[in-house]
């Protein structure tokens, strides 16, 4: 574990590597290293660096962690590399191309240099400067460079320096953080907040399936887009055959992450962590694995589930277990100091965090610099609730583990990260994930029970059958800090918990634009993620010529423009002619206009069940290095329809089209008696309460995020027959709102 940064093509970047070093201090502690383009310094503390003060434009830095072995980063050889990499088959990789290395970074560094040679051959350029050969396209090295870290296990985020080129990757999951930024120049760093005061403005996360280079002479960039993971062709072998396969890769994903040195375990008591816990027992019976499991909870109230269950799987299993308890008022001051970590108000992060932060609390006290963590099960095996609604279980877990470090990995590194501890994360193994992607969803969802697989394989391996049968309670809820948020945000007279934990993080968490449709979903998943922090800088709407488009909503979509002025929200129009495929090229148009104006980060979908939208969406996304969030995508469609009247949204049906719906629900507004109504004809029919079949359209007239209403004084309705109708709103304007 360690810290990297670096500051290209930007005056004082001597000054700026030095500030976001310190910045990241707890990411190492036995050695800070710094380079320029010819000349390297070691020592073991800013204070102690010799070198000379100057108008350095381009600078790498490191902070060392070590684990294996002790070799001083930034390394040098032809080019320089910075790594905070853990590689398990790094000895294994000398093997095979005869490299002898220090340790996991000298061997990639090694590595690369080799293929770069290998390249040269191949070209016979002749380059006069040994140091560079320019004459190598840069999607050539790129690629190599993308074929080579198909051969590492492990997890790393880097950089190389090689003359006037210089490269960053990370992990394919993106276990390993890595941040960066194009204003003026190029920088990087290992957290985000190394770079927001060195004055950096698009401070962006790299996306892990992209590798990137940057060219110090012409101050350009290019990127590399990786392979991911598929979840084609399916296992077929019989499923005792699969549970064998699973066992045996999990295995392996524990064994080759035991370090050399006593060691916790992030443990709850669920299922992961005891899985996870009991491998470590069984597999570490050779001398030196010593480990110790660590929970956490509040203290002020009755004993929390996960420390209950802790103490239970622990006795029963023969485990050593810490448990750190905190009281309300250190509760507040770990808040103080986990929020800032995570640079998020959301209340699920900063919970899960928070219960992270107090165990590796009683971990550092004791010494620990590794934890193994059970996180990734549930995404990889389809272990939330969500995914018993979903009819495309495979294709969730894929969209979670694609996203997984834009929700999870980073703020588990960071919490870890300033305790001085590495976190190792078995369950997102990439040979396990891509076999797991692979196992059919019979075998992960069965007669309701998620992670069906992982709860076979527990009681395969002995574990007590209670603990299989355990549902799943998130860390938050298990521990009782998000009770504990709760009760502080009340005490402090905060109107929400993210309200009160804004005190502790002054910024919002990121720009978004939304995908706006005009309807209820879009407008609730904006609202939803405005209450969790978010900057809404636009909204982007795509207007379709085609009344049966697959990806857009076409009632009455021409008023978004009114609904953007009573929001107060600037609008980006995208006209398109609706065909099937080619209609994403403008939805890219649009998102990448809105990307370029306002600086957005990521965007916001309403989407709920239809895989076709969002998946489509992330496409595009990804392309354009945009997280996706679509806080809607599940949920109970009853309960979204209450919880939309329930806050003051007020909304009308624009279309309706089934059996069971006619001309007389369009055009007025929705209220509970309506949902009761839909409620039944689910019942009896199987329609969908929310509409997500295509049974109806909304439009939305007002809600908690206007300022001003919209009343509609015309409107022309539609009857095409007894069940499909539609109302053109012909007359609206917007009125001020009582």
């Amino acid at each position: 574990m360690c810290g990297i940064t670096g500051f290209f093509n930007i005056e004082n970047s001597l000054e700026l590597a030095l500030r976001a070093l310190e910045t990241m201090r707890n990411r190492g502690l036995d050695c800070i290293g710094i380079c320029g383009a010819g000349w390297l310094e070691h020592a073991t503390d800013t204070e102690s660096l010799k070198f000379q003060q100057g108008s350095e434009l381009n600078v790498l830095g490191h902070r060392l962690h070590s684990m294996v072995n002790f070799v001083r980063q930034p390394i040098a050889y032809r080019g320089r590399l910075v790594a905070n990499c853990e590689l398990y088959n790094w000895k294994e990789l000398g093997e095979k191309y005869g490299i002898e290395a220090e340790n996991d970074a000298d061997m990639l560094i090694k590595l690369i240099e080799l293929k770069w040679r290998e390249l040269e051959r191949a070209r016979d350029t002749g380059s006069p400067d040994p140091s560079v050969d320019h004459d190598i396209p840069e999607t050539d090295v790129l690629r190599m460079l993308d074929e080579l870290l198909a051969e590492v296990t492990g997890v790393y985020a880097f950089a190389y320096w090689l003359g006037d080129r210089i490269y960053i990757a990370r992990d394919i999951l993106g276990i390993k953080p890595l941040w960066y930024s194009t204003s003026g120049g190029f920088a990087f760093a290992s957290e985000k907040k190394a770079l927001v005061p060195t004055g950096r403005t698009d401070i962006k996360e790299l996306n892990p399936r992209e590798i990137f280079g940057y060219d110090l002479q012409n101050d350009t960039v290019t990127t590399f887009n990786r392979s991911f993971f598929s979840i084609q062709p399916e296992h077929t072998q019989p499923v005792e055959n699969i549970k064998v396969d699973f066992r045996s890769l999990l295995e392996n994903a524990v064994s080759v992450r035991f370090p050399d040195e006593r060691f916790g375990i992030l443990f709850s008591g669920g299922l992961d962590s005891t899985v996870i816990a009991y491998l470590c027992k069984t597999l570490g019976k050779k001398p030196g694995i010593d480990f110790t499991c660590y929970t956490a909870g509040l203290s002020e109230v009755q004993l929390p589930p996960d420390v209950e269950y802790a103490q239970r799987m622990a006795q029963e299993l023969g485990l050593d277990l810490k448990v750190k308890r905190i009281g309300l008022e250190e509760v507040e001051e770990y808040l103080r100091q986990v929020v800032p970590l995570v640079e998020d108000t959301n209340v699920p992060k900063v919970g899960v965090a928070l219960t992270m932060y107090a165990a590796c609390v009683a971990a550092r006290e004791d010494g620990i610099r590794v934890m193994f963590s059970g996180s990734g099960a549930d995404e990889l095996l389809a272990g939330y609730d969500r995914h018993k609604r979903s009819a495309e279980i495979n294709r969730d877990c894929y969209a979670d583990i694609l996203k997984i470090y834009e929700r999870n990995t980073y703020r588990d590194d960071v919490v870890s990260m300033n305790n001085n501890i590495e976190l190792r994360v078995p369950y997102l193994d990439k040979r396990l994930v891509d076999y797991c992607l692979k196992i059919p969803a019979g075998y992960k969802m069965r007669a309701d029970t998620n992670k069906w697989i992982l709860r076979e394989t527990a009681m395969d391996l002995g574990l007590p059958e209670e603990l299989s049968l355990r549902k799943k309670q998130a860390a938050q809820y298990g521990s009782r800090f998000d009770k504990a948020i709760g009760k502080l945000a009340k005490r402090a007279g905060a109107g929400t918990k993210t309200e009160y934990l804004k005190q502790f993080y002054d910024r919002h968490n990121l720009k978004l634009g939304v995908l706006f449709s005009s309807g209820k979903d879009s407008n609730y998943a904006m609202h939803i993620m405005q209450e969790q922090n978010y900057s809404i800088e636009c909204l982007i709407t795509i207007k379709s010529q085609n009344p049966d488009s697959y990806m857009f909503h076409t009632p009455n979509i021409s008023l978004a423009n009114l609904q953007a002025e009573a929001m107060g929200i600037p609008l980006i129009e995208e006209t398109t002619r609706g065909e099937k495929e080619t209609e994403l090229e403008d939805m890219k148009n649009a998102i990448l206009r809105a990307k370029k104006e306002f600086g957005i980060e990521g965007i916001v979908t309403g989407a709920l069940y239809s895989n076709y939208q969002r998946e489509r969406i992330e496409k595009v996304c990804d392309e354009l290095g945009l997280k996706v969030f679509s806080p809607l995508w599940h949920i109970d469609q009853e309960k979204e329809m209450r919880q939309l009247l329930s806050i003051g949204f007020d909304f009308i049906f624009s279309s309706v089209a089934a059996y069971g719906l006619d001309k007389s629900w369009v055009g007025r507004r929705i209220e509970e008696r309506d949902v009761d109504r839909l409620v039944r004809l689910n019942q009896k029919i199987g329609l969908n309460v929310a509409g997500e079949g295509g049974e109806f359209e909304s439009f939305v007239l007002d809600g908690p995020m206007y300022n001003k209403r919209i009343e509609v004084r015309a409107m022309e309705v539609i009857e095409l027959d007894e069940y499909t109708a539609k109302v053109n709103i012909t007359d609206a304007v917007l009125v001020d709102k009582d």
